[in-house]
């Protein structure tokens, strides 16, 4: 029992002499991959309008609790494969979480995108000026584009220039649809024009892209609902073979080669997956 416990001691010591010799050599590799994450991740949550404090404490106790519950699988649950599978599970879900609602984000943005061209054409031609037309939009416009338009009518209000607060939403919301938007808004404050008229052939433009694109979604709506089935079957089929023959399918979960087997077999699941949604996502 003592030589056991002692061998298990051995082991971690060494193990943690090996991780600290890899980190130290990789630390320029590894600050600039987290530097990398630090930055992606702040401009997704900029794109959601959310500002924590401190975000690089938050990365930091993140990376350290996917390295402790590394270390603990590997140790405890004695499979090297799972626990390398854990911890990108771990790492992957939170950004393609936020990724995924930095998505949705902006695609609320782009649909409520053309009905803010058309008001602000309309209050245009009423008579009012830019700015008062934009402030229209924030009181007017649903979430979460009035967000946006709040933001540039109070920085406006506060001094800054109206070009370099439009240019900043541009940069901050990346919609080729505001950019167009932003440039006539620009072109009109600089060197006057009908900014209604260009605004309205604009927004046309944008609702014709919205119905095409709304045309392939439902086109291929059955076919995403497949994608999202066939990941799923897999774990069926795991199931029903658990039942038809234990002893063999529990190897899969006991055995090395099962280990392996399966960690295979959930990281082609996943790639097909995303495969299948990058095929269907219309890019128009």
């Amino acid at each position: 029992m003592g030589g056991n416990s002692d061998l298990l001691l051995l082991g971690c010591i060494a193990t943690g002499l090996a991780v600290t010799l890899v980190v130290y050599g990789c630390r320029d590799m590894i600050a600039d991959a987290f530097l990398k994450m630090e930055a992606d991740i702040a401009e997704k949550l900029r794109r959601l309008r959310a500002h924590p404090r401190h975000l690089r404490v938050w990365l930091f106790v993140w990376l350290t609790g996917i390295a402790v519950a590394f270390v603990g699988l590997t140790f405890f649950v004695g499979s090297l494969i799972f626990a390398t599978l854990a911890a990108v599970f771990l790492l992957a879900v939170p950004w393609y979480l936020l990724r995924r609602l930095a998505e949705l984000y902006h695609r609320k943005i782009e649909d409520q995108l053309a009905d803010a061209m058309v008001t602000l054409a309309n209050a245009v031609k009423a008579g009012l000026s830019l700015a008062q037309s934009l402030e229209i939009l924030a009181a007017q416009c649903p979430r979460p584009i009035n967000a946006e338009f709040r933001q540039i009518v109070a920085e406006y209000n506060l001094g800054k220039p109206l070009d370099r607060t439009l240019i900043e939403a541009k940069e901050r919301l990346k919609s080729e649809n505001f950019a167009l938007f932003a440039a006539a808004l620009l072109a009109s404050h600089e060197h006057g024009g009908r900014l209604n008229e260009t605004v309205e052939r604009i927004a046309g433009s944008v609702l014709e892209l919205q119905r095409l694109e709304r045309k392939v979604l439902s086109e291929t709506a059955q076919a995403r609902k497949s994608a999202i089935y066939m990941a799923f079957a897999p774990v069926v089929f795991l199931i029903g073979f658990y039942f038809m023959d234990p002893q063999n399918t529990t190897l899969l979960f006991t055995q090395p080669l099962g280990h392996l087997l399966l960690g295979m077999a959930i990281i082609l699941d996943v790639v097909a997956y995303l495969w299948a949604r990058a095929l269907l996502r219309p890019d128009i």
